[in-house]
């Protein structure tokens, strides 16, 4: 059973010959390498070999097209801020808290910003790797890209203060996501991961979720089904059991859980869905391999006889991890 087999085989809860690993692995791909962040996150062919790299090394069940959060903002027309080996933040906003959505247009993938060199590390993974592990886009969700058109204070500001404005630019996100999407599918994604920090009742509360930000990821993952996306993937990191019982509505084959919420809970909360998490992030820098092995093998434990699962951290494993730790993961994972 190959890596990509594996995971559709936990997507539909059939037996598979052990439980799928897919450790965020963004950034700690090019620290591997010794690339430079700055150099990985606008080099798409760079980005695409230290991916393959680090799979080669770990062995792990999944390479990730993904940058950064701040891609389509930068498309759209905000002005980022690069260091050597941090990630990106937005200097300047292209929307101030009085404009029009209206006058921004949906950013081209193949011509805006980084967009090309994310779909050139696609379409060079899956031809690289074919249909033997997942290759995985990445698109920021309506709220997250809400925050980074605007900046986040004066987004939830607007949000209060002008919600038929604010729902605007919510609806100008989701077709972002829609288009740059379809367009990593187009390329060799075999899905896009839709990654929305910015929608953890962590941020907003669990109404503005269901009433907001609900809806958009409804046409975001209706869009990415009928491309041909292999399933859908949501990705909200912090306390989210209080939103998790709605993505079975928002149409979500793999659940992202994060080390806030109980594997037992998210069970509970999501019996038919696949789930993917939950480990510290944190674990993986400070924690020896002994306990970075003693915790994998609980949540293999956990879910052994369920299926439907993914063993994964809870958000990205920091680009200064230690490979011994993830190496422990996977030996975990393996039952060795």
């Amino acid at each position: 059973m190959n890596s990509l087999e594996r995971i559709k085989a936990a997507i539909s809860f059939a037996p598979a010959d052990r439980t799928p690993a897919v450790p965020q692995l963004f950034g700690h791909a090019a620290a591997l390498a010794g690339v430079a962040l700055k150099d990985y996150l606008r080099d798409g062919g760079l980005l695409a070999r230290c991916q393959i790299e680090a799979r080669e090394r770990y062995g792990h069940d999944i390479v990730f097209a993904f940058m950064d959060l701040c891609v389509e903002t930068e498309a759209a027309g905000s002005i980022l801020q690069y260091r050597e080996n941090q990630y990106p933040d937005v200097a300047s906003y292209v929307l101030a808290p009085d404009s029009d959505v209206s006058a921004l247009a949906v950013p081209d993938p193949a011509t805006a910003g980084r967009m090309p060199e994310l779909l050139r590390a696609a379409g060079i993974l899956r031809s690289e790797l074919g249909d033997t592990v997942l290759v995985a886009g990445c698109v920021a969700g309506p709220m997250t890209l809400a925050t980074q058109l605007l900046g986040i204070e004066a987004a939830l500001y607007l949000a209060a203060d002008d919600p038929a404005r604010f729902e605007r630019i919510l609806d100008f996100s989701a077709a972002v996501a829609i288009r740059y999407g379809i367009a990593q599918i187009e390329a060799g994604a075999h899905l896009p991961i839709v990654f929305d920090p910015a929608a953890s009742p962590a941020v907003v509360p669990p109404q503005f979720f269901r009433e907001l930000l609900l809806p958009r990821l409804q046409r975001v993952f209706s869009a990415f089904r009928q491309a041909g996306a292999l399933a859908n993937w949501l990705n909200i990191a912090g306390p989210t059991g209080t939103i998790l019982p709605y993505y079975p509505e928002a149409g979500v084959d793999i659940a992202n859980f994060d080390y806030y919420v109980e594997p037992q809970r998210a069970r509970e909360l999501l019996p038919d869905t696949c789930l993917d998490g939950n480990m510290k992030s944190l674990i993986f820098v400070e924690a020896s391999p002994d306990e970075v092995a003693a915790a994998a093998s609980r949540l293999v434990s956990e879910f052994a006889g369920r299926g439907g699962f993914l063993l994964s951290s809870g958000c990205e494993i920091p680009p200064e991890a230690k490979p011994e730790n993830i190496a422990a993961m996977l030996a975990a994972c393996r039952g060795a």
